[in-house]
């Protein structure tokens, strides 16, 4: 198939959940020709912030090839990724996004992203949430423990 059907389909699952109130974004993510995920917002639905369309569909085809790897996949979806689900496809290492709408035609319908970019450019000490590392010594226990025990990574 080529992109159109792909982005076609991600229009028409953010179509469907606009009406049903789960949000209006769809995605989905194919591999080898073959669609492995595809999901639409469940924000509302869920009561998950996280339950963005794109994250979901991560979820799904990541299911579907029992791995957290999708290289060599595409994720096509109704709108230009948000801070949080570009940062998933990046941990999922997707090869390729495409999108149909893009942050300012989500604004639109107040589904604003620009806060957080704002938000990102600014030092971690002027941002609106408080963070501020804690160093006990055992900080670094989990990752030495990871380390030790000789996980490691696909990639």
């Amino acid at each position: 198939m080529e992109h159109k059907t792909y982005i076609n389909r991600a229009i028409e699952l953010a179509c469907n959940s606009a009406v049903s109130g789960g949000g209006p974004f769809g995605c989905v993510i194919v591999k080898d020709n073959k669609v492995i995920g595809e999901a639409s917002n469940s924000v509302t639905k869920d009561n998950d912030p996280t339950a963005h369309a794109e994250v979901n569909a991560i979820r799904q085809a990541c299911k579907a090839l029992n791995t957290f790897d999708l290289s060599g996949s595409t994720l096509y979806t109704s709108c230009e990724p948000c801070p949080m689900c570009l940062a998933a496809c990046y941990w999922a290492h997707i090869s390729e996004i495409y999108y149909a709408g893009d942050q300012h035609d989500a604004a639109l319908a107040n589904f604003d992203d620009n806060y957080i970019y704002e938000e990102f450019k600014k030092p971690m000490e002027e941002r609106d949430i408080k963070v501020v590392r804690i160093e006990p010594q055992n900080g670094k226990l989990p990752f030495l423990a990871w380390r030790d025990n000789d996980n490691k990574l696909p990639y």
